[in-house]
């Protein structure tokens, strides 16, 4: 599994990330997490605001930092 955190640095991105390692290594799966921060490649993804959170190549999440149990939820259903 590849989670990708859209972002370009600012402090929600950062959180984001961070929440993300956290509960990848909570739940014991075998995924990378990978920090995007590129802007060309960040609007390809079509969103609009970020941090964005990607599973799969597939954006499941923008616009605000979810919470461990949203990060969770989110994880399952994309596996």
């Amino acid at each position: 599994m590849e989670i990708k955190i859209l972002g370009t640095g600012c402090p929600k991105c950062k959180a984001l990330e961070r929440t993300t390692n956290e509960v990848v290594t909570d739940m014991g799966i075998d995924a990378t997490v990978v920090k995007e921060d590129d802007i060309m490649k960040i609007m390809g993804y079509g969103i609009m605001h970020t941090p964005g959170l990607v599973i799969n190549e597939k954006v499941v999440f923008s616009g605000r930092v979810p919470s461990r149990e949203e990060i969770k939820e989110l994880i399952i259903q994309n596996q």
